[in-house]
């Protein structure tokens, strides 16, 4: 009796010896479900002593936040570069990278774009850049081949472009514009041009005024209705999609994420894509691209070179294809990785770096910029527009214009 249960002992010890590490991954990307259920099942059936779950749950920030509070936090999290992230990294939740090697494979602008999210100027690295998107103007193919027009490359040829179009009896842009988050799309792609991609942070330290930066965009982005949809205000993101799929656009100013959507009305919708030519100036062209995806350790978790691990597989190049392949996305790992052609006219700003990050990735959810945007282009009155801009920054950014005071003052 005396021997039997010695060798249970010895069985629990060993059984708990063995027993993998638990890894837990949350994204918030609940479009890319099954994706990352694939990628699960394929780590754990290729590693036995650490076992990945991935959640991606409905309305995942909401989710975090609500774990957050609660203190039940996950090992790692998948989530966008926007200011979800700065709050996450402000809120010292996240833990530092920097001494992670795989950092070493992504590239530098996407290292630069999400530290410069950072509320305040921290040393470290808090985030792995895994996907980005690109956005900018979608065109027909067809149409354009058709025509014989060509792809401009400064404000003054995109104009001409739009003015030639129409006079051929074709749409020359759908917008959609009816949900407000739409307008954002020409709003980015014409600031990365015409704006600091810091402007925020400048704003905040008192250097200078969005009624000052922004100037320029508000003007430009106006001048579009003038080739929108009739009524753009009356049709929706999914109507603007059904709409350029079917053809009845030449263009559709929007990013790579709505080209699933598209080819699902469209299969064989001949799409290809350009820069947003926001500069008057040829050579002053920037890509609108941010992160799409980055994957943060937390702080608190218990084995971060389990993570590590983790990190890595998801970064493997298999993997990183796999992705791309399935979500059109454009990683931010260096390499020669597969792109969907219908980015082919943005791949050369990617392969050179050549980009800026979204400047609503920095706007905070409160002030609802895109519904500002929105009213301005309905009723047009630029002065107002750009006053309420630098009020409401200050109102709901009072906090964190206080802290980088006070940290500018010590450093």
């Amino acid at each position: 009796m005396r021997r039997l249960a010695l060798l249970l002992v010895l069985c629990l010890a060993g059984c708990a010896w063995s027993a993998p590490v638990e890894i837990e991954l949350v994204q918030y990307k609940p479009e890319a479900f099954r994706t990352f259920d694939a990628l699960a099942a394929k780590f754990n059936a290729t590693h036995t002593d650490i076992h990945l779950t991935i959640s991606s749950p409905n309305e995942p920030i909401t989710i975090l936040k609500t774990r957050f509070i609660r203190e039940n936090y996950p090992d790692i999290i998948g989530i966008g570069g926007d200011v979800n992230y700065s709050n996450f990294q402000d809120a010292e939740l996240l833990a530092d990278v920097s001494g992670y090697p795989g950092l070493a494979k992504i590239k530098k602008a996407y290292i630069d774009i999400i530290e410069g999210l950072e509320f305040v100027p921290t040393p470290g690295t808090f985030g792995v850049p895994y996907m980005a998107n690109a956005a900018g103007i979608l065109y027909n193919k067809d149409i354009f081949t058709e025509h014989g027009w060509t792809i401009p490359e400064s404000w003054p040829e995109f104009i001409k472009l739009c003015e030639t179009i129409q006079a051929a009896g074709v749409r020359p842009m759908y917008f959609g514009f009816k949900d407000t988050w739409t307008t954002l799309a020409p709003w980015n792609a014409l600031a990365v041009d015409l704006a600091p991609a810091d402007v925020c942070q400048q704003v905040n330290m008192g250097k200078t005024t969005f009624a000052k930066e922004y100037r320029e965009t508000a003007e430009k982005i106006i001048q579009l209705l003038k080739y929108a949809e009739e009524g753009p205000f009356a049709y929706s993101y999914n109507d603007a999609c059904t709409a350029f799929a079917r053809g009845e656009s030449a263009m559709f100013v929007i990013g790579n994420y709505a080209i699933p959507q598209i080819l699902s009305v469209n299969p064989n919708l001949n799409i290809d894509s350009f820069v947003m030519p926001g500069s008057d100036d040829p050579n002053g062209q920037t890509l609108n691209s941010g992160v799409d995806i980055m994957f943060c350790v937390m702080e608190s978790c218990p084995n971060k070179e389990a993570a590590y691990v983790v990190l890595d597989f998801l970064l493997d190049p298999e993997n990183i294809q796999a992705y791309v392949d399935e979500q059109n996305s454009v990683p931010c790992q260096t390499g020669e990785f597969r792109l969907t052609p219908m980015l082919d006219g943005m791949r050369k700003y990617i392969d050179a770096g050549k980009m800026a990050d979204y400047q609503d990735h920095h706007y905070p959810s409160e002030m609802a910029v895109d519904a500002q945007i929105q009213t301005y282009l309905l009723h047009g009155d630029i002065d107002a527009f750009l006053a309420k801009f630098d009020t409401d920054w200050v109102r709901y950014n009072r906090d964190i214009i206080s802290k980088l005071q006070k940290y500018l003052a010590t450093h």
